[in-house]
């Protein structure tokens, strides 16, 4: 039965139709933000996937080109795999949704958001993230919801809802929160150091709209919403759990797991599951659950050795970091690099400077961001975590910590006025053992810095976790989680910043949200730790961004000439700049306001480029001294090209102050002559005298 519902949200309009479409989808709802269109459905498998011990869940963002009029490029005129954007927001719609399905549901579950039409006013993703939670909480797959979620941005010192397009290209704060009814379960920002205290503030409006849009969700499953179907558990039995303890007591696995040699720790752990396997041989059930038993009793032990006796597996105090290394120039040849380590965790960023032209170009639903000047990419070998593996390119997980080492580190960048390159940072994991996205932060930033790229700050990222009992005063946050403490954890907690204001945040939980008080721990202890890495580590390796880039860099030399010069310095069918280009072995770049980059390795290459665009563009007066080649040669003179596709004529009379019968008598082709220009004459042409350059330069 088709029923529609609305709402006004941040002064739009929100509908959601249910029973209007995708009627055989576990729960479907038809989404309009005033005229933005999504249709997200939920469905799931009648049965568990066999063999697994994690919930299957994926979630698909579909960008449709047709939904901004557009006709996708390329030979099938098809869309094709999905754009970073869209891997982005499918993760941010995982993240909050994930921890709200049962522990151990092992059915097959897809949330798939096709956007169909794209308002400005009305954000896409943010109506793909209420979709799914409402197609899901509507449908009958289990499910402890809802939630909602609302972007805030900062303009003007004044938080805007739900901001749109225009309004985030101006905007100081990109923030995503997610809530449940009681907590905030998700939280996304990329920010131009906004300080801790605002960034509180704007997480907190995020919640308050947040229970409005949870009130309307829940009159809407009140009216369609199904009855949630059973399922079989795949909980470890616990008699399993409980015969495992007769075997390996609690103090063996505490012994087993207190180590911060994380290889070490998984040894101990194997022969722990060797020990369990020949004692359970005959039963064919246990068997098979061994793996996800022992995960089960690891878990256990970490959780209360931190939660009760403040114990860390590697013997850390609670806000205590790794220990820390950092050094810059470790690759020779390239533009920059530069080394972070913390604990098991090693980082090397290598940057890459080019001209603007090998900007990224997007081709996706945003109008706005066509290009990306700045592009920061991260990858995880299976080397790093000392396993083996072939490389498949990169996954979401590695797109969505190079996008959030980006976005940490966009606000720190220079203008391109100030800075006329392209950059490219890629962060190599040579080991990992826990917040390796917070790591390549830093290490990006000192590797900029060695590159001689002019940021504006250092930037650094650490990463809080949590444990939590039974009630919500129950917790300990802990400083610098790492690994074991991120999969036994509650949550990880990730913040970049200056010393003046976050830059970026990330956030992923595994439980039901976080109270206010955990929030503004975790930002209060990621704060001073992130003071203590700039002043105490990274500074020490490179204080401040060398003056100019390295040898091997390409230089680039700006200059601005009149828009309507650019069809002069181009040429019919680019003649006249592939020539200069042929010339120097320079890379020319020109903007439509008449901006002029010209990069090349040579200095001396580049000064000859701008010279022949600045001839090129200057309007000719008389008296001006030119150097050019003789290129054709007629009986009553000759023609002296003095920059590329611009010639000017000698008339046989000012080539010598005597006189001369024939032009081949003093001039051959391939010449060069020094010229000063007489101004034009009655046909047009620029005319030149050789003769007279000695008196002009008197």
């Amino acid at each position: 039965m088709y029923k529609s519902f609305t709402m006004e949200l941040a002064g739009r309009t929100l509908t959601v139709d249910v029973g209007r479409v995708a009627a055989q989808a576990n729960g479907a709802a038809f989404m309009h933000y005033g005229d933005t269109t999504v249709l997200s459905t939920a469905t799931a498998s009648d049965k568990p996937r066999e063999g697994i011990d994690f919930f299957p869940l994926s979630v698909e963002y579909e960008e449709k080109l047709y939904a901004v009029g557009k006709i996708p490029g390329g030979f099938n005129r098809r869309e094709g795999k999905a754009s970073e954007n869209a891997i982005l927001t499918s993760r941010v719609i995982d993240r909050p949704m994930r921890p709200l399905f049962p522990k151990d549901y092992r059915n097959d579950v897809t949330l798939n958001n096709m956007v169909m039409s794209v308002d400005p006013e009305c954000s896409p993703e943010l109506t793909a993230m209420l979709g799914s939670a409402i197609a899901t909480a509507i449908s009958d797959i289990p499910f402890d919801g809802p939630c909602a979620t609302t972007q805030v941005g900062l303009i003007n010192g004044e938080f805007v809802i739900n901001p749109n397009a225009a309004q985030n290209q101006i905007s100081d704060l990109k923030l995503t929160v997610a809530s449940t009814r009681e907590k905030v379960i998700m939280i996304e920002a990329g920010a131009n150091e906004v300080p801790e205290d605002k960034m509180v503030e704007a997480i907190y409006k995020a919640h308050e709209v947040n229970q409005e849009v949870i009130a309307f969700i829940d009159k809407i499953v009140a009216e369609v919403g199904k009855e949630k179907h059973t399922y079989e558990s795949c909980a470890v039995p616990e008699e399993l759990l409980a015969a495992m303890k007769e075997i390996v007591t609690p103090d063996q696995m505490e012994a087993a797991v207190f180590t911060d040699e994380k290889q070490q720790r998984e040894e101990n752990i194997r022969q722990i599951k060797e020990k369990l396997e020949e004692e359970f041989a005959e039963n064919e059930e246990w068997i098979g659950l061994i793996d996800e038993a022992v995960y089960q009793y690891q878990k256990k032990t970490v959780r209360k050795m931190i939660l009760k006796d403040h114990k860390r597996p590697d013997g850390r105090a609670i806000t205590q970091i790794r220990p820390l290394a950092a050094e810059i120039d470790i690759i020779p040849r390239v533009h920059g690099s530069a080394m972070f380590t913390r604990g098991q965790t090693q980082i090397c960023t290598v940057t890459t400077l080019a001209p603007l032209s090998d900007a990224q170009r997007l081709d996706g639903l945003d109008e706005n961001e066509t290009s990306k000047r700045y592009m920061h990419h991260y990858n995880f070998p299976s080397y790093s975590v000392g396993e083996t593996k072939p490389s498949r390119g990169p996954g979401r997980r590695e797109i969505g910590h190079g996008a959030l080492a980006e976005r940490a580190l966009v606000p720190v960048l220079p203008s391109e006025e100030e800075f006329p390159y392209a950059i490219r940072t890629v962060s190599e994991t040579f080991e990992s053992n826990g917040s390796t996205s917070q790591a390549s932060i830093c290490a990006s930033t000192m590797s900029l810095m060695a590159a001689g790229v002019p940021i504006k700050k250092q930037v650094a990222g650490i990463s809080c976790g949590l444990v939590t009992g039974d009630s919500d005063d129950d917790y300990i946050v802990l400083t610098d989680i790492q690994g074991l403490e991120d999969f036994f954890g509650d949550m990880d907690f990730k913040v970049a910043g200056t010393h003046d204001g976050i830059t970026a945040i990330q956030m992923d939980i595994k439980i039901h949200g976080l109270t206010r008080e955990i929030v503004e721990e975790a930002i209060r202890r990621t704060k001073e730790a992130r003071e203590y890495i700039l002043n105490d580590i990274m500074t020490p390796a490179i204080a401040e961004p060398r003056k100019e880039v390295g040898v091997y860099a390409p230089k680039i030399a700006q200059i601005q000439i009149d828009p309507s010069k650019i069809g002069d310095v181009v040429g019919q069918r680019g003649k006249t700049i592939n020539a200069i280009i042929e010339q120097t072995g320079v890379k020319i770049d020109i903007s439509e306001e008449g901006s002029v980059s010209v990069c090349g390795t040579e200095r001396e290459m580049i000064d000859e480029a701008v010279r022949l665009i600045k001839i090129i563009t200057t309007d000719f007066e008389e008296g001006q001294i030119f150097e050019g080649k003789v290129v054709s040669i007629k009986e009553f003179g000759a023609f002296v090209e003095f920059a590329p596709g611009k010639e000017g004529m000698v008339h046989i009379s000012k080539i010598s102050n005597e006189r001369i019968n024939h032009v081949e008598d003093v001039l051959t082709l391939g010449d060069k002559v020094k010229v000063v220009c007489l101004g034009k004459d009655k046909m047009g042409r620029i005319s030149f005298s050789m003769k007279d350059v000695k008196e002009q330069t008197k």
